[in-house]
């Protein structure tokens, strides 16, 4: 249960009634995640032009690289509300449960390629010690395997993006829709 109030849809009005109307038409659903900053209906706003930039923009990553990166930044976090909601949606791409389970577990026993491995190194060193040489270290190896600096950047930005959500989700308790967000547009 969240740890600060919540504006439910059924109570909002003004601003905030009309952020969950375009969400609801949007997305399918107002997710827990929106409904938590619903005390700052900008916020949700602002939130979510940032989300739909850095995961659906044109990107030299492929939407499944984001995704990918999103589940692993999560699950280094123990963030099992954003695990769910980008499992969910990567595995539009894999069409694999079992796979995106175990990327959420242990990413280095899966066959990815080289690239997506390094990826996803950088997605847990970048979260746990962000200045640490391991990330520099990853950072060299992702040049030379050919990742363009644009790329490069929109991991970072995928990183830490998931980051700041999952930091939301986690001291503010959001709990996974009753419907586990089966009705969400990813």
């Amino acid at each position: 249960m969240p740890n600060i109030r919540v504006v439910q849809p059924e109570e909002a009005t003004g601003e905030l009634r009309e952020v969950y109307n375009d969400l609801e038409r949007s997305r399918g659903q107002i997710a827990e995640v929106h409904k938590i900053q619903s005390l700052r209906p900008k916020s949700i706003v602002k939130h979510m032009e940032l989300y739909m930039e850095i995961m659906f923009a044109r990107s030299d990553l492929s939407r499944a690289q984001r995704e990918m990166i999103a589940v692993v930044v999560s699950a280094e976090n123990n963030c099992a509300y954003c695990v769910h909601h980008h499992g969910s949606a990567l595995n539009k791409y894999w069409r694999n449960d079992e796979y995106v389970h175990q990327l959420s577990d242990d990413h280095s026993v899966l066959k990815l390629s080289e690239i997506d491995q390094q990826l996803c190194e950088l997605a847990v060193a970048l979260t746990a010690d962000p200045s640490s040489s391991k990330c520099q270290n990853i950072n060299r190896r992702l040049k030379k395997s050919g990742l363009s600096d644009a790329a490069f950047l929109d991991a970072t930005l995928v990183i830490a993006y998931f980051n700041f959500v999952n930091r939301i989700v986690l001291n503010h308790q959001v709990e996974l829709e009753e419907d586990k967000g089966e009705n969400y547009k990813y």
